[in-house]
């Protein structure tokens, strides 16, 4: 019953509950995604670039799907705990270690952000 009620909730709040599609981002951000390839950033969620229905189910696709899975799940089991355990649970309960998973997360998403994901996008 959960798993259906996420899927009927997600349909029906995408086509009825969402009056505009585009998304409200900096001018700074649109630049930046301009210039990494991205050719309409903001009009929708997610860019036709990365998950139009051509290139989702590309070998590109896959093989990032998979590997990002595969660090996904290796990354939780190496921290001992997902991004949410160790930023809500962990710094709240003062625990040193989630304390420095979580400057480690921040530190991925930050080498994502600048220096991986603008190679990926323009491969």
């Amino acid at each position: 019953m959960f798993i259906a009620g996420v899927i009927i909730g997600g349909f029906l709040s995408s086509h009825y509950l969402t009056p505009d599609p585009s998304v409200n981002i900096s001018p700074n951000t649109v630049a930046d995604l301009k210039a990494i390839g991205i050719a309409n950033p903001g009009a929708s969620y997610l860019p036709e670039e990365i998950f139009g229905k051509e290139h989702v189910w590309s070998l590109r696709s896959l093989v990032f799907l998979l590997g990002g899975g595969f660090l996904i799940g290796f990354g939780t089991r190496y921290a001992n705990g997902c991004t949410s355990g160790h930023a809500i649970s962990g710094l709240s309960n003062l625990q040193w270690w989630s304390f420095v998973a979580v400057i480690g997360f921040f530190i991925g998403g930050l080498t994502m952000t600048y220096f991986i994901l603008p190679y990926l996008i323009k491969l």
